[in-house]
Protein backbone atom coordinates (compact mmCIF):
# COMPACT_ATOMS: atom_id res chain seq x y z
CA UNK A 1 0.00 0.00 0.00
CA UNK A 2 1.16 3.14 -0.93
CA UNK A 3 1.79 6.43 2.09
CA UNK A 4 -1.18 8.59 0.25
CA UNK A 5 -3.12 5.09 0.98
CA UNK A 6 -1.89 5.16 4.16
CA UNK A 7 -2.69 8.30 4.80
CA UNK A 8 -6.35 8.58 3.46
CA UNK A 9 -7.20 5.64 6.10
CA UNK A 10 -5.48 6.78 9.09
CA UNK A 11 -7.75 10.44 7.97
CA UNK A 12 -10.93 7.92 7.46
CA UNK A 13 -10.33 6.75 11.06
CA UNK A 14 -9.86 9.80 12.57
CA UNK A 15 -12.98 11.54 11.09
CA UNK A 16 -14.84 8.06 12.29
CA UNK A 17 -13.27 9.12 16.01
CA UNK A 18 -14.43 12.61 15.79
CA UNK A 19 -17.88 11.59 14.46
CA UNK A 20 -18.20 8.88 17.60
CA UNK A 21 -17.28 11.81 20.32
CA UNK A 22 -19.65 14.33 18.77
CA UNK A 23 -22.33 11.31 18.71
CA UNK A 24 -21.30 10.68 22.31
CA UNK A 25 -21.28 14.25 23.77
CA UNK A 26 -24.87 14.68 22.11
CA UNK A 27 -26.13 11.84 23.56
CA UNK A 28 -25.06 12.88 27.43
CA UNK A 29 -26.16 15.88 26.38
CA UNK A 30 -29.62 14.85 25.95
CA UNK A 31 -29.62 16.47 22.63
CA UNK A 32 -29.46 12.84 20.11
CA UNK A 33 -32.84 13.83 18.60
CA UNK A 34 -32.81 16.72 16.42
CA UNK A 35 -35.91 16.26 14.81
CA UNK A 36 -39.38 17.73 15.87
CA UNK A 37 -41.25 14.64 17.78
CA UNK A 38 -44.75 14.88 17.94
CA UNK A 39 -45.70 16.04 20.99
CA UNK A 40 -48.23 17.77 23.47
CA UNK A 41 -47.08 19.93 26.25
CA UNK A 42 -48.28 20.35 29.88
CA UNK A 43 -47.28 21.87 32.60
CA UNK A 44 -46.99 21.21 36.71
CA UNK A 45 -45.92 23.47 39.82
CA UNK A 46 -43.57 22.01 42.67
CA UNK A 47 -42.33 23.92 45.44
CA UNK A 48 -39.24 22.87 45.32
CA UNK A 49 -37.86 21.70 41.88
CA UNK A 50 -34.56 20.80 43.43
CA UNK A 51 -31.56 20.20 40.78
CA UNK A 52 -34.16 19.39 38.02
CA UNK A 53 -32.60 20.72 34.72
CA UNK A 54 -34.50 21.88 31.05
CA UNK A 55 -33.95 18.47 28.77
CA UNK A 56 -34.30 16.19 31.58
CA UNK A 57 -36.28 13.46 30.77
CA UNK A 58 -39.96 12.98 31.77
CA UNK A 59 -40.73 8.60 32.95
CA UNK A 60 -43.37 6.75 33.66
CA UNK A 61 -43.04 3.25 34.46
CA UNK A 62 -39.16 4.13 33.63
CA UNK A 63 -39.83 4.61 30.14
CA UNK A 64 -38.92 8.18 28.84
CA UNK A 65 -42.18 9.48 27.26
CA UNK A 66 -41.21 13.13 26.97
CA UNK A 67 -38.58 15.94 27.99
CA UNK A 68 -38.71 19.18 30.55
CA UNK A 69 -38.95 22.44 27.90
CA UNK A 70 -38.93 25.36 30.52
CA UNK A 71 -38.19 25.85 34.36
CA UNK A 72 -39.62 28.64 35.84
CA UNK A 73 -40.84 30.68 38.88
CA UNK A 74 -44.39 31.82 39.22
CA UNK A 75 -44.46 35.90 40.76
CA UNK A 76 -47.94 35.32 42.63
CA UNK A 77 -47.03 31.75 43.92
CA UNK A 78 -43.85 31.44 43.99
CA UNK A 79 -43.74 28.00 42.97
CA UNK A 80 -41.73 26.88 40.21
CA UNK A 81 -43.32 25.53 37.17
CA UNK A 82 -42.11 23.03 35.11
CA UNK A 83 -43.55 22.85 31.28
CA UNK A 84 -43.26 19.49 29.78
CA UNK A 85 -43.53 18.10 26.27
CA UNK A 86 -45.28 14.67 26.25
CA UNK A 87 -44.95 12.21 23.49
CA UNK A 88 -48.47 12.33 21.31
CA UNK A 89 -48.75 8.63 21.51
CA UNK A 90 -48.82 8.55 25.32
CA UNK A 91 -52.25 9.80 26.34
CA UNK A 92 -52.51 10.39 30.10
CA UNK A 93 -55.19 10.61 32.00
CA UNK A 94 -56.24 13.92 33.47
CA UNK A 95 -55.92 13.00 37.25
CA UNK A 96 -52.19 11.68 36.67
CA UNK A 97 -49.73 12.65 39.28
CA UNK A 98 -46.20 14.13 38.55
CA UNK A 99 -42.96 13.69 40.73
CA UNK A 100 -39.26 15.27 40.77
CA UNK A 101 -37.50 12.09 41.03
CA UNK A 102 -33.71 11.02 41.42
CA UNK A 103 -32.06 8.48 39.24
CA UNK A 104 -29.86 6.53 41.50
CA UNK A 105 -28.94 8.02 45.10
CA UNK A 106 -26.89 11.29 43.84
CA UNK A 107 -28.11 10.76 40.41
CA UNK A 108 -29.57 13.21 37.55
CA UNK A 109 -33.14 14.19 38.36
CA UNK A 110 -35.74 13.49 36.45
CA UNK A 111 -40.08 13.99 36.44
CA UNK A 112 -42.25 10.67 37.22
CA UNK A 113 -45.53 10.86 35.93
CA UNK A 114 -47.83 8.13 37.48
CA UNK A 115 -51.29 8.05 35.53
CA UNK A 116 -54.71 8.15 37.29
CA UNK A 117 -57.92 6.44 36.68
CA UNK A 118 -59.59 9.02 34.72
CA UNK A 119 -61.03 8.37 31.35
CA UNK A 120 -60.34 11.74 30.15
CA UNK A 121 -56.93 12.27 28.99
CA UNK A 122 -54.57 15.26 29.47
CA UNK A 123 -54.81 17.67 26.50
CA UNK A 124 -52.47 20.44 25.48
CA UNK A 125 -51.94 22.93 27.88
CA UNK A 126 -53.44 21.11 30.95
CA UNK A 127 -51.79 21.86 34.39
CA UNK A 128 -50.82 18.53 36.40
CA UNK A 129 -52.41 19.27 39.50
CA UNK A 130 -51.20 16.28 41.90
CA UNK A 131 -47.69 16.69 42.57
CA UNK A 132 -44.66 16.01 44.76
CA UNK A 133 -41.72 18.20 45.00
CA UNK A 134 -37.97 17.20 45.21
CA UNK A 135 -36.41 15.41 48.02
CA UNK A 136 -33.54 17.36 48.83
CA UNK A 137 -30.46 15.06 50.22
CA UNK A 138 -29.40 18.09 52.61
CA UNK A 139 -32.65 19.04 54.23
CA UNK A 140 -33.39 15.00 54.91
CA UNK A 141 -29.60 15.26 57.20
CA UNK A 142 -29.98 18.57 58.53
CA UNK A 143 -33.76 17.33 59.73
CA UNK A 144 -31.85 14.22 60.93
CA UNK A 145 -29.38 15.83 62.72
CA UNK A 146 -31.97 18.34 64.00
CA UNK A 147 -34.07 15.44 65.56
CA UNK A 148 -31.02 14.01 66.96
CA UNK A 149 -29.91 17.06 68.65
CA UNK A 150 -33.79 17.32 70.30
CA UNK A 151 -33.99 13.80 71.72
CA UNK A 152 -30.58 14.13 73.02
CA UNK A 153 -31.64 17.33 75.04
CA UNK A 154 -35.01 15.57 76.36
CA UNK A 155 -33.03 12.90 77.32
CA UNK A 156 -30.35 14.73 79.15
CA UNK A 157 -32.76 16.99 81.24
CA UNK A 158 -34.51 14.23 82.60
Amino acid sequence: MSKKGIETLVGLFVLLGLAGLVFLSLKAANLASFGQRDSYVVSARFDNIGGLKQRAPVRSAGVTVGRVTRIGLDGTTYQGVVTMEIDRDVQFPRDTSAKILTSGLLGDQYIGLEPGAEEKPLAAGDVIKMTQSAVVLENLISQFLFNRAAEQSDGGSK
